[in-house]
This record gives C-alpha cells, sequence and structure tokens, in this order.
C-alpha cells in the first residue's frame, strides 16, 4: 500500500510529542502506536497485535545487544566498587602540583573511561573532586570536564555503550556493514572531536571565556553545590590497575573477536577494514564484556576488593543501570520497523519529495546538525535523537542514491545529538556531570553553553563547506580553525566584559 503522507505521521509524532513533554519514551511509544493505526487502517485489536510482533522481531534479532548492555552495566559497577579508579585519583594527587595539570588529568580520566557516560560522569568527579579542589579549579569547570568527556568520547569510541547502541540502529536500518559505516563517521565527528580538543585546549593556554572566566577566578563555586549525596561506595585496596586491566581486556577481547568473526583468521586474507566491516559486532560485544567480568572476578574476589555476594549484588545493581538504555533502544527499533519499506515506508515517501525539489545532498548534514541538536537539547537525551532520527535519514539517504555522503550525514545526527545533549539543562549526562563534580547545576549549564555553541558554530561551518566537498580533511580543518577564531573572538569579549 501507499500511504503517502500519512507516512511521516509516526515520527512526526514522536519529535513534536518529545518537544512537548521532554519525555522521550512516552513519545517513542505513541508515535509507534500511529504508525501501528495507519498501517492497519485503524484497527485497535490489529494494530496492537502488529506493534507487539515488530517489537518481538526486533528484540530477537538485537537480544545480543540487550545481553552486551547487561554486562556492561555489571561491569561498570564492579569495577567502581572495586575502588580502581579511586586508586588512580590517590596516584595523580601526589603527582599533580598546578592548576594545568590538574584539569588535564581530569579530561585525561574522562577518555580513559570511555565505555559508558555514566561511569564516566560519576567515577571522574568523585575521583578529581579533591585534587581539583586543591589546585583551585572551580567546580563548574570540573563539570564542564567531565561533561565534555562523557558523550563527545564515547560516542567515538568504537567499544563503547553508545556505538553499540549507534551500531544496532544503523544495522536495524538495512545498511551493510554497520560498524564499518560507525567507524567511518569517527573522522566526520566534528562536534564531539572539536569538544575534546577544547577540554585540553582551555586547560592548558590559561583563560576562560563567558561566565566560567570570573567563576575560575573567583574559585567560589565550591561554596555552592549541588546536595551531597555522598561518595560512591568503593573498596580502599583497590589499585590502577583494577580499572585498566578489566577495561583494556574488554578491548582487546572484543577486537579479536570483531576481527575472528569478520573473516581476518580464516585464510581468505581479508584486510583489517574489511574484517571490522564484515564483524559480527554484537557478539564480539558480548564476549569481550563477558571474559572482561570473569577476569575482574579473578582479580578482585581472592584480593577481598569484593566478596563473593557483593560482587553479584554489584551484577545485578549494574543490569538495573541499563534499564532505561533498553527501552529506549527497544522503542527505537521498533519506530524504525514501522517506517520501513515493508510497512510505511516513511523514507521513500520523503526522498521522492526531496528529490523532486531538487535539494541539494551536500546541506544535509548542516541542516541535519541543526535538526539533531534542537530535538536533544528539547528532549534532554542523545539516544531517543538517534533513535528518532537514524531510522527516518538513512532510507532517504538510500533512496536519494547518496551512499557516498552516508559518513558525513550519519555523523551529522551524532554531533548535533551530542551537542544538544551536552548543553541541555534537563540532559541525564548534564545532571550527573554537575553531580559528579558536586557543582550548582545552573553554575554548570550556564558556564558551559559558550563552550558548547562556540564549537557548535565551528562544527556547523566544518559540515557546510565538508558537505559540498565531501572530504575528512576539509571538513575538520574548516571546522578547527573556525573554532579557533571564534575561541579568541569570545576571549575579547569576556575579557572586555570583565573589565568594564
Amino acid at each position: 500500500m501507499e500511504f503517502g503522507v500519512l507516512s511521516i505521521v509516526p515520527p512526526l509524532v514522536a519529535i513534536i510529542l518529545a518537544l512537548i513533554t521532554k519525555e522521550v519514551i512516552s513519545s517513542l511509544m505513541l508515535g509507534i502506536f500511529a504508525g501501528g493505526l495507519i498501517f492497519t487502517g485503524g484497527d485497535i485489536l490489529n494494530t496492537f497485535q502488529t506493534i507487539f510482533e515488530l517489537m518481538g522481531n526486533k528484540l530477537g534479532e538485537n537480544g545480543l545487544m540487550i545481553l552486551f548492555l547487561s554486562l556492561l552495566g555489571a561491569l561498570v559497577t564492579v569495577m567502581n566498587r572495586a575502588g580502581g579508579s579511586f586508586a588512580y585519583g590517590k596516584w595523580a594527587g601526589e603527582k599533580i602540583k598546578s592548576k594545568s595539570m590538574a584539569k588535564v588529568s581530569a579530561g585525561i580520566l574522562g577518555i580513559l573511561i570511555f565505555i559508558d557516560d555514566y561511569f564516566n560522569c560519576l567515577t571522574v568527579g568523585a575521583v578529581m573532586r579533591p585534587i581539583t579542589d586543591k589546585n583551585k579549579v572551580s567546580r563548574a569547570k570540573l563539570a564542564y570536564i567531565i561533561d565534555s568527556t562523557a558523550a563527545p568520547v564515547c560516542i567515538i569510541a568504537p567499544v563503547s555503550s553508545w556505538a553499540a547502541s549507534v551500531v544496532s540502529n544503523i544495522g536495524s536500518a538495512n545498511v551493510d556493514n554497520p560498524m564499518g559505516v560507525f567507524i567511518s563517521t569517527i573522522p566526520f565527528n566534528l562536534y564531539a572531536l572539536l569538544t575534546i580538543f577544547s577540554v585540553f585546549f582551555f586547560a592548558l593556554v590559561g583563560f576562560d571565556i563567558g561566565p566560567m572566566a570570573s567563576l575560575e577566578m573567583d574559585d567560589t563555586s565550591a561554596n555552592d553545590v549541588m546536595i551531597d549525596d555522598g561518595e560512591l561506595k568503593h573498596s580502599e585496596k583497590g589499585k590502577v590497575i583494577d580499572l585498566i586491566l578489566p577495561v583494556a581486556v574488554l578491548i582487546v577481547v572484543t577486537i579479536f573477536f570483531m576481527l575472528r568473526t569478520g573473516g581476518y583468521f580464516d585464510g581468505s586474507n581479508p584486510t583489517l577494514k574489511d574484517a571490522f566491516g564484515n564483524a559480527s559486532v554484537n557478539i564480539s560485544l558480548v564476549l569481550g564484556s563477558t571474559i572482561a567480568l570473569v577476569v575482574a572476578f579473578l582479580m578482585y574476589i581472592p584480593r577481598k576488593l569484593l566478596a563473593f555476594r557483593e560482587f553479584m549484588e554489584c551484577i545485578t545493581e549494574g543490569v538495573k543501570s541499563m534499564v532505561g538504555a533498553m527501552i529506549i533502544l527497544t522503542l527505537a527499533w521498533t519506530i524504525g520497523g514501522i517506517t520501513k519499506e515493508e510497512y510505511l515506508n516513511t523514507g521513500g515517501f520523503v526522498a521522492h519529495h526531496l528529490a523532486s525539489n531538487n535539494i541539494p545532498i551536500w546541506i544535509f548534514p548542516a541542516i541535519i546538525f541543526v535538526v539533531a541538536a534542537f530535538l536533544a537539547f528539547s528532549t534532554g537525551t542523545a539516544w531517543g535523537t538517534f533513535g528518532i532520527l537514524i531510522p527516518i535519514i538513512v532510507p532517504i539517504i538510500v533512496n536519494m542514491d547518496a551512499m557516498s555522503h552516508i559518513s558525513i550525514i550519519l555523523a551529522s545526527i551524532f554531533s548535533g545529538s551530542v551537542f544538544g545533549d551536552h548543553c541541555s539543562p534537563i540532559s541525564d549526562t548534564t545532571i550527573l556531570s554537575s553531580a559528579g563534580a558536586n557543582c550548582n547545576h545552573i553554575d554548570h549549564v550556564s558556564s558551559q553553553l559558550p563552550y558548547a555553541f562556540v564549537t557548535a558554530i565551528a562544527s556547523f561551518i566544518g559540515f557546510i563547506i565538508g558537505g559540498y566537498f565531501n572530504n575528512v580533511i576539509v571538513a575538520l580543518g574548516t571546522a578547527l580553525i573556525s573554532l579557533l577564531i571564534l575561541i579568541f573572538i569570545a576571549k575579547k569579549l569576556t575579557y572586555d566584559k570583565l573589565k568594564v
């Protein structure tokens, strides 16, 4: 059947309700329900049957992803409780003697903890807060560093909860080689890369922009903090290796199984790129996280960092921490399914009209960056934005025969989603960054906005120029030069205002 303009109703319902309610789960559910009603011609009973059959099929197809997220949640909780990350903080505190090095150290720890943004926010804050306080770094600056090395790092790390979510969404959109496509987006992910660059740039140059400049000079933010919910419970006997080794095992084992399932060791002599592209990503992630959890068990239990019962309790607690992510992913898979060709064919309808109106493909990355940013800012969730936009945008790319631009277009979704999530006051990672730094939430949001906006403007410019040339060097180079120019303009405006 041809559903015409009705085919765009489900994603529109999801987007509009998400903007109004600021709640993505109910918005996705109602979008799915609207799609089911349209597909079945208003037959309520058949609508529910269609929806749940589709949802069940999607869960079956992506069962390994649910298993990986469960194992990852367990691993993160176990590592936190064993005290390895806190041992890093103690070691770093003895070595760090300056304000700049305290900021750099916080940034490095944020990058090291790339497997999950929640793990990053809570751990980096708890570990680095005493060190940054001692070296006169404001709580707002620590919150900015935490926030800027959480989602921006996770979205460019192939072995992370974010990458797993994105790859599953890309795969559900019937794109061949979803991991290969994701890896190809990394150098085009302008906002994430420039945000990480900015963390270290501002840590070393000795100046700040916007409200952060006065907060850093006055150093009063530690006097106005969020309600202290206590330090994270952890073993006092943990060592740095207790953090590093399980993460290293997760990465190495996952990469090994990706190469193995991609045929790298079977004698057919594929290239590394082809092997990664053909890999069974989900089973590789499951095996990597399982073996990492076993290694953690063998490291922690004999040394009595955790009792056996406590280790098992951490697994349960960790799985529970991932339930929200699993729900969003399941609903994202389902709304993606209802908009596909065999149902409403939303992508085909939109692509037909875009092509007939001759909208050039090179402008797509900049437009989609803005749309994703607005949606993620309004809803406070990057994951929900991925779930809404990827199922819509990928079929458009396919139907417009624009697969040569898929890397930069998908990267614009990721960049816009992370930007919106990064500066939204209702984002979970923004709130957790404030909590991790024990910083007043409004101080964090207001002081971070200038950094986020100059980076977003530079990224937008990069997507326009990079989209035209479809070249990563042009895109990244243009964005970086634009960022540096904007930073020094913002610096002049900031310090001119402070003089007044």
